[in-house]
């Protein structure tokens, strides 16, 4: 029984793990991939089996070939995990250790060779990378040449912000989840334009060439001292590394970069080496994951809601929680699948968190009546549903090209700040000009001053 079991985490870590690394999507929540996977190491650990394709003896995936492949020279191992603060403390003993964030980005190895650009490569699948050296050199925080003319390798993390994440989101026909899958997407390019419009940020993590320092602190201070832009990163021992720890939790909330936690290593590099890695995990560094604040609550309906490419996503309605300090009351499904996945019903009673600490979640239904059904019509503008599939992942579209939903969310991001930025329309704005019949066509808001006396006679208008 437990080995079955052991090859059913097995093959859906494995699924999980293509859609993350190859396909820049998410079939489950990081919440539930890191309970499944732990169920997996501990069940590997009781019976003594693990697989030949276990997601926990693999570094990654294989990747996919619309990019050019290039060998590492070195594996680029993934870090241990804990969410026990104590942990930290013990793993650190006697030695001092340096707390950073850690970016929820792609790894990307970055070689300069006479103080230019030569190579950017991603993590891949640890072994093997893509080469990304075209988007790379659009990175913010890179610097286009740096005065170290030595050949010079160093690692570091490509992220979006969440400031960013939203601008080009309102952009794009099929929006993304969030700025990881997005950042994803971007690096991977192969129009080099569409990744340079939507910034991209690299902060440099780690030197990897061989230059003679006794600490990793030295080594981030060469690194900003030749322009790369660093995450911020604090010196610790077992003392302090509680109170380090909260004074990083602190700053979550206002923080702009995605982190799904922190990473602590040790600052002595002789030390570091002397710890030598497993096949998977470096002995010198662990990942610190948040516990997620779940709380429990009532689903009290699904909207629907039509955007403007006819896409109707299913948006979780619950009863109030407060999450992290604040009050949430929603979340979005994304898609029909995610909907039948939880097998969802009105009443149903459900957790629910903020991923990363920011953004709401459902973690699980409890209940599981699985009696909601998907929209036969389109609430925007009554015209008929359909559902469609793509790539395993099901999802309701409104069939009228005309749909008023439709033709708002179109008109609103024509005049957004990713599009013309033209201000002052917002949707509430462009609902009243399309219902009274001033806006039919997008050349329409160039004529609008054809309406100024109505327009200026409705309520909340003027001169």
């Amino acid at each position: 029984m437990s080995k079955n079991r052991i090859e059913e985490l097995a093959k859906t870590l494995n699924k999980a793990n293509k859609a993350y690394y190859q396909e820049d999507k998410e079939i489950m929540s990081n919440l539930e991939y890191d309970a499944l996977y732990d169920e997996l190491q501990k069940l590997e650990k009781e019976t003594g089996v693990q697989l030949e394709n276990s997601p926990t003896k693999s570094v990654g995936y294989e990747i996919l070939k619309s990019l050019n492949k290039v060998n590492h020279e070195s594996p680029l191992l993934s870090l241990d995990k804990t969410k026990e603060v104590e942990k930290l403390a013990s793993f650190l003993g006697e030695e001092a250790g340096l707390l950073s964030w850690k970016l929820d980005g792609l790894t990307i190895v970055l070689t300069y060779e006479n103080g230019k650009l030569k190579q950017g490569i991603t993590r891949g699948n640890g072994e093997i990378g893509e080469d990304i050296t075209h988007n790379a050199k659009h990175f913010k925080g890179l610097p286009k040449a740096i005065s170290y003319k030595e050949p010079l390798t160093i690692r570091g993390e490509a992220v979006i912000s969440y400031a960013d994440f939203e601008k080009i989101n309102e952009g794009l026909e099929e929006k993304y989840k969030n700025p990881r899958n997005l950042c994803s997407g971007t690096i991977r390019q192969l129009d080099s334009k569409i990744s340079a419009s939507r910034q991209a940020s690299f902060y440099a993590f780690g030197l990897m060439s061989d230059i003679d320092y006794e600490k990793k602190s030295d080594q981030l201070q060469f690194l900003k001292d030749l322009g790369f832009a660093l995450a911020d990163y604090e010196i610790v021992d077992k003392e302090n590394i509680v109170t380090a720890v909260e004074g990083f939790k602190s700053k979550i909330e206002k923080f702009d970069l995605p982190t799904d936690g922190l990473v602590l290593t040790f600052d002595s590099i002789k030390y570091s080496e002397s710890l030598g890695a497993t096949s998977k995990f470096p002995k010198d560094s662990i990942a610190f994951k948040w516990q997620d604040e779940i709380k429990e609550t009532k689903l009290l309906q699904i909207e629907w809601n039509t955007s403007r490419t006819g896409l109707i996503n299913p948006i979780a309605i619950f009863e109030p929680v407060d999450l992290e300090g604040t009050i949430v009351n929603k979340a979005s499904l994304h898609n029909l699948s995610i909907v039948e996945e939880f097998q969802l019903g009105i009443n149903d009673t459900i957790t629910v968190y903020k991923a990363n600490m920011i953004i709401p979640q459902v973690a699980e239904n409890l209940t599981k009546s699985n009696t909601a059904i998907p929209p036969t019509i389109c609430g925007a503008c009554g015209s008929n549903t359909e559902i469609k599939q793509s790539n395993e992942v099901k999802s309701v579209y409104c069939t009228n090209e005309g749909c008023t939903a439709r033709k708002i969310k179109a008109f609103a991001h024509y005049v957004s700040r990713s599009a013309l930025n033209i201000e002052g329309l917002s949707e509430a704005t462009l609902t009243k000009f399309i219902d009274n019949g001033f806006i039919v066509d997008f050349s329409d808001i160039y004529e609008i001053e054809e309406f100024a006396e109505e327009i200026k006679s409705m309520e909340g208008f003027g001169d």
